[in-house]
């Protein structure tokens, strides 16, 4: 479906980003693993992505820094000539409370999880010219409920949602198709360590949904690799929710199987 496509997947070393290279490699795309501190992690990524026949290729770039995302599609542009698939998905943030958030946590949080989605549109879109392509930006339950000290991320979700409107409109004519995923809780290290950390108490309705199970990285990577098929080309500007009817369900609800 995607043979012969290139994809650069922001914080894809591990997690959600790794589940989605994967996915999007088994598709036939070339994949770029964007990482930041984990290179071990990234280069066993880019070892699997490989034994599925295809070319994987690590880049080191902190995407909060505008000067780190412009060397790496300075490399993109020198090692491929072109890109057709962007996922941003490194995100990053600590718990805080609206009163104990400091100026420092807010940028930082905002830079990488908001800031970066425009300055990495804004240089894909040059190796998209003629070609289009697809923008997806991942994202979360939080930038609409309030969930506990998740104010810095949720507000820069929530952010990154109406980038995905305005670019989506922008760059329609273009033909680049922008959407986003948001997730509810994901058994991921992170979102594990959130979690059990008290965030979201000692209840233990989190660890389940009305589908009957949390949510797994491949689910957002299947939803991630339609939105990058041409079957989703009259879909624009959407955020899809991947959470098991979690945002749909009365507090509390959960699925009970057959003889329960």
């Amino acid at each position: 479906m995607l043979r012969g496509k290139v994809a650069l997947v922001t914080g894809s070393s591990r997690g959600i980003g790794r589940a989605i290279a994967l996915k999007l490699a088994k598709e036939g795309a070339d994949i770029i693993i964007n990482f930041f501190r984990r290179r071990e992690a990234a280069e066993q990524t880019a070892e699997d992505i490989e034994k599925l026949g295809v070319t994987a290729k690590v880049i080191r770039a902190n995407v909060g820094n505008p000067e780190k995302i412009d060397e790496m599609f300075d490399t993109i542009l020198s090692s491929f000539g072109h890109l057709d698939i962007l996922v941003n998905n490194a995100a990053s943030g600590l718990p805080r409370s609206a009163l104990d958030l400091d100026t420092k946590v807010w940028e930082w949080t905002m830079d990488i999880n908001a800031r970066a989605l425009l300055l990495c549109a804004q240089r894909a879109v040059k190796l998209m010219e003629g070609r289009g392509g697809k923008i997806v930006a991942i994202t979360s339950l939080g930038s609409s409920l309030v969930w506990p000290g998740y104010i810095a991320i949720g507000v820069s979700k929530a952010t990154l949602e109406a980038l995905t409107r305005y670019l989506a409109i922008e760059l329609a004519p273009k033909n680049i198709c922008v959407n986003a995923v948001g997730a509810s809780l994901v058994p991921t290290e992170v979102g594990l360590a959130y979690a059990r950390g008290g965030q979201l108490g000692d209840d233990s309705t989190w660890q389940t949904t009305p589908a009957g199970r949390m949510v797994s990285p491949e689910d957002i990577a299947n939803v991630v690799a339609f939105l990058c098929s041409e079957e989703a080309f009259m879909i624009r500007g959407q955020t899809v929710i991947v959470d098991g009817g979690t945002s749909s369900a009365p507090f509390g609800f959960t699925h009970k199987g057959e003889g329960d």
